[in-house]
């Protein structure tokens, strides 16, 4: 990382130095939380999780070279240097924030109910293709995540793609003051965290927190065919960017056409021209993320041709719309994590596959008290898009079967819904006893998407479906 010293550090979270004072010269290379990641002059922070206190560890990192570590707890008279602060995850933030104000780089901001890390890596990809980017990796959008994404960025990379998740009101506030954006994107504004959000006004208000603390001469990008996006004014004067699949959005897509499994050819339009690309990855949903990039690629100064290839580079990662070749079946490993309209669009991209298609659903977290009729309506779309077996895991699955029925039903009567009539409905309690009757419901050839909240754990089921056949 940058050059940033321990008497800055200590400064920057209002922190006190203990140790030798020749010593508060010296500079970190890294910022680690995790003590096994520890390395020769790295900063270590203590945090205190759930079930392990980093203070217990702090001997270890420092006899593996550490320069420095930040404890909340009086060390005594200790041989090595150490920081102590009121709290380690606000002297994390602290000096995650200072240390971002230190670099001229570019951020593009990423936020929205829907679509975050899939628009990440349409986003990533598209600006790769002319400059140096650095992105969140995995699951480091919040609090904890995205200040060690922060610490990741070196002098090398010119453009941070940082995606800003949160599920409560002042959490995007605490985001944003860290990562500074320059170009703020929103995808949309469905009903994710609307338990403790309580309203998609309530949502909209959270997410749209990230604009207090961009560039004031900055770029908002928002999904113009969003309802909620299409009206929001933002108070600091700037005027939204508009992408969606509606003409009168200054970014949109015509000539949709989907390739299957193999993805979706469209011709983008913007301000000034128009070009031709091919989304590599399947689902109507990609279209959106490629003209968010297409948007963002623009405010940063790309061409048409360094934007279509980077919208057909990008490829899937672990978790998201993932197309895996097992030994017994064709996987769309999406379970990194769920809810309602990501849960639909997924049964959208499963309907293409022109084998036996199979859904295994499980629970979606935090949707509040509608929760089991949102389940309810996940099982009737699946129904109505035609998949040939439904398989629903989990205590609030049951109501993705229920819904599935009555869809059944309600297609009965259709003359195009004979997929619908025919399908296999099996509702298993836990994944245990999915295993048991795997055998049972599957066939050699089957195309399965496997998708629930991460709470689910359900890259289980992916490793065993990639694997060898379940014996009973």
């Amino acid at each position: 990382m940058k050059h940033m010293s321990l008497q800055e550090i200590a400064a920057a979270c209002s922190g006190i130095y203990h140790g030798d004072p020749a010593a508060a010269s010296r500079e970190v290379s890294g910022v680690v939380i995790d003590s096994r990641k520890a390395e020769k002059d790295c900063l270590f922070i203590a945090i205190k999780g759930a079930r392990v206190d980093g203070h217990t560890f702090i001997p270890q990192v420092m006899e593996k070279g550490a320069l420095c570590s930040v404890s909340e707890q009086d060390l005594g008279d200790v041989d090595y240097p150490y920081i102590r602060v009121e709290s380690c995850e606000q002297a994390l933030k602290d000096i995650a924030e200072h240390y971002r104000r230190s670099l001229d780089i570019k951020v593009v901001g990423i936020s929205g109910s829907v679509g975050k890390t899939s628009t990440k890596e349409m986003i990533a990809s598209v600006l790769s293709q002319k400059y140096s980017v650095l992105k969140t990796e995995g699951n480091f959008n919040n609090e904890i995540g995205l200040p060690l994404t922060v610490f990741n960025i070196r002098e090398e990379h010119e453009i941070a793609v940082l995606e800003m998740g949160i599920s409560n009101f002042g959490e995007m506030t605490r985001l944003a003051r860290i990562a500074r954006p320059d170009i703020c994107v929103f995808t949309n504004i469905g009903v994710a965290h609307i338990e403790s959000l309580g309203s998609r006004d309530g949502i909209l208000k959270a997410k749209t927190e990230m604009i207090d603390y961009m560039n004031p001469e900055g770029t908002v990008i928002m999904n113009g065919d969003d309802d909620k996006l299409r009206g929001f004014t933002p108070q600091n004067g700037l005027s939204p960017v508009y992408f969606g699949l509606d003409a009168s959005c200054p970014y949109h897509a015509e000539q949709i056409t989907s390739r299957g499994l193999k993805g979706t050819d469209a011709h983008f339009v913007t301000p000034s021209s128009s070009f031709d690309a091919h989304i590599s990855i399947p689902g109507s949903h990609m279209v959106y993320n490629a003209l968010a990039a297409t948007a963002v690629g623009y405010a940063l100064d790309m061409t048409d041709k360094e934007i279509a290839a980077g919208i057909k580079a990008n490829v899937p990662i672990a978790g998201r719309n993932n197309l895996i070749d097992g030994s017994h079946y064709t996987v769309i490993d999406d379970c990194y994590n769920a809810n309602p309209a990501s849960m639909k669009s997924s049964l959208d991209v499963l309907a293409y596959a022109d084998t036996r298609t199979v859904a295994i659903l499980g629970d979606m977290f935090e949707l509040g008290p509608k929760e089991k009729e949102m389940h309810y309506n996940v099982g009737q779309h699946a129904a109505e898009k035609g998949i040939n077996v439904l398989i629903c895991i989990g205590d609030l699955s049951a109501e993705i079967a229920k819904g599935a029925e009555a869809g059944k039903t309600s297609a009965a009567g259709q003359s195009d819904a004979a997929d619908s009539i025919n399908m296999e409905i099996h509702y298993y309690k836990t994944k245990a006893d999915f295993f048991k009757n795997a055998d049972t419901v599957l066939n050699d050839g089957d195309t399965i998407l496997v998708k629930a909240s991460h709470g689910m754990e359900f890259p289980e089921i992916v490793d065993k479906l990639i694997g060898e056949k379940q014996t009973s």
